[in-house]
């Protein structure tokens, strides 16, 4: 049993904000076990989140807000007009402004770039993390302009404010492995009784940063993610700026507020511990993905902002420790829960969906030996099915 929402990363330092003596993680009532520190940002920074109400947003708040930064969110809650009322993140919005010392919330549009920019000389942020999004593929086919401005519009504005404002900042965009499209899939696989994987000892660790972006059937939602994608990595690479893009696989967690339409995972834990019914969409419910608990994915932005290198992308998921199927995922929650999940099969996919994609994390790791995957999948299950959120 969890006896703490977040890992206590340490005490403060008497060097100053953002040093801390490092402490273990107490997770079990049983005993200690160590994590490891995380990475130490070592000088006080105003840093900048987006989509602040949002799984990885909230716990880039929380986290930076510990080390002692000045922490600012914005959020101005589209997922409840994405989603309706089980999208909306004012709980998670609330819970932080509970928990937090140093963290001022801004309901603000990424898509209004005249009060963006004025924003950003009000402030004049050292660290800009930018999760916001509209981030489900069957949504954005109906609200394709809405998708595109969001998410291809709003990351234009965010980093043009940034390079005209403090160019020396660091900015890091959350990206996603839907970039990449339905390319994957032309990968070799085979089947397995309750899963797909692949078919040759090569591809054995999943999917490179090399992986083709064209010549591929995105989704709305994809299409304008790689668009954002390619400006992220413009603006590092021909303007010299720190920006790091990350792309992200399954990100989740018991602070997400996961919907039909995304968050599979949290989604399908809510499913279960309601008893509703859960719809597996083709591929036999056999597909995979890799699941990465957003604490981890705050360790890797960490390690990048004490090392930024220009326009570099990186592929950030579980992994092929924490894959897993569908069907899989159904067997382990009902196993965490001890109750039968109820579900139904259609045999038609999302258009441009993944069959099996892992991360293969080679590259984070080699530029970031000091980063590893420290939340195991059975770990992420056991959070999410004692959190009361997703109950």
């Amino acid at each position: 049993m969890f006896i703490k929402e977040y890992p206590d990363f340490g005490v403060p330092c008497s060097r100053g904000p953002g040093h801390w003596h490092q402490t273990k993680w107490h997770r079990h009532q049983k005993g200690v076990r160590w994590l490891g520190p995380p990475p130490i940002l070592s000088h006080y920074m105003k840093v900048l989140i987006t989509g602040s109400s949002g799984l990885i947003g909230s716990e880039a708040v929380a986290y930076y807000d510990r080390l002692g930064h000045d922490v600012h969110g914005v959020d101005n809650n589209m997922r409840r007009e994405f989603f309706g009322p089980q999208g909306d993140t004012r709980w998670n919005l609330e819970r932080l402004r509970q928990a937090t010392k140093k963290f001022t919330h801004h309901d603000l549009d990424i898509r209004d770039r005249a009060r963006i920019l004025e924003f950003f000389k009000e402030e004049k942020f050292d660290l800009i993390v930018h999760c916001a999004a509209q981030p489900s593929h069957d949504k954005a086919k109906e609200i394709p302009l809405v998708d595109f401005d969001v998410n291809a519009g709003g990351t234009v504005n965010l980093l043009e404010a940034t390079r005209l404002t403090n160019p020396d900042a660091t900015f890091i965009f959350m990206s996603t492995n839907k970039v990449y499209g339905d390319s994957p899939n032309e990968v070799p696989l085979k089947e397995l009784p309750a899963r797909w994987d692949y078919a040759r000892p090569e591809d054995f660790n999943g999917i490179r940063e090399d992986c083709r972006i064209d010549r591929t059937t995105h989704s709305v939602f994809g299409a304008s993610k790689t668009a954002a994608d390619v400006m992220a990595q413009e603006y590092g690479r021909y303007f010299g700026m720190k920006v790091g893009v990350f792309r992200g696989g399954c990100l989740t967690g018991e602070n997400h507020s996961g919907v039909q339409l995304h968050g599979f995972l949290s989604y399908l834990v809510k499913v279960a511990q309601a008893g509703g019914t859960y719809t597996v969409l083709g591929y036999k419910g056999k597909q995979v993905r890799d699941q990465i608990h957003s604490s981890d994915v705050l360790a890797a932005f960490a390690e990048f902002t004490n090392n930024p290198r220009p326009g570099e992308v990186y592929n950030l998921g579980g992994g092929r420790a924490n894959s897993a199927s569908i069907l899989e995922c159904i067997e382990r929650i009902e196993g965490l829960t001890g109750k039968k999940i109820s579900w139904k099969y259609v045999d038609q996919p999302r258009v441009g969906d993944h069959i099996c994609y892992i991360s293969d994390l080679s590259k984070l790791k080699s530029h970031y030996p000091n980063w590893k995957i420290r939340c195991s999948l059975d770990e992420i299950l056991e959070r999410m099915c004692q959190s009361p959120v997703l109950k």
